[in-house]
């Protein structure tokens, strides 16, 4: 293969890449694994300036995550809530509960724009795949992790 060929070849595929991710609906942001996070949900702390969400059963969520007030977050999904700490220790220790039935840790996460800029935290199980959409006007949506996330390795 000529080096000319090489390069179109190379143009081409980043042309596409390009593409694709201009019309794939959109930046997204991402989970980073955070000490901090996990320390702050251990320790109960409701942090001003979170607003915070759960999805899965109120006893026990699959997931519990603060997002930062200048945001909205933009999905039906999400069970707003209301914490006091000792709401935020009732509700930790409920997942704790749980994860230990399972023999697995929970962990704390950074959530990041799609500028790697924090915009919340959260909290639940490692290994869950979930999507944050970073829309227009700081609106985000993020998904749920699976229905059956403390039963997954089952």
């Amino acid at each position: 293969m000529t080096l000319q060929i090489a390069l179109a070849l190379f143009a081409v595929a980043v042309a596409l890449a390009l593409a694709v991710w201009r019309f794939s609906g959109g930046p997204y942001g991402k989970l980073r694994p955070s000490g901090e996070a996990t320390a702050a949900y251990e320790a109960f702390r409701v942090q001003p300036g979170l607003t915070y969400y759960v999805s899965g059963p109120d006893a026990h969520p699959n997931a519990l995550m603060g997002i930062d007030a200048s945001w909205t977050l933009a999905s039906d999904l999400w069970k707003r809530r209301e914490f006091t700490p000792e709401g935020m220790k009732e509700l930790v220790q409920g997942m704790q509960a749980r994860a230990l039935e399972r023999l697995a840790p929970l962990q704390g996460f950074d959530i990041l724009d799609h500028r790697d800029r924090k915009i919340g935290t959260w909290f639940s199980l490692p290994g869950l795949h979930v999507a944050v959409r970073i829309l227009e006007g700081n609106r985000l949506e993020i998904s749920t992790p699976p229905l059956n996330t403390y039963n997954m390795n089952e």
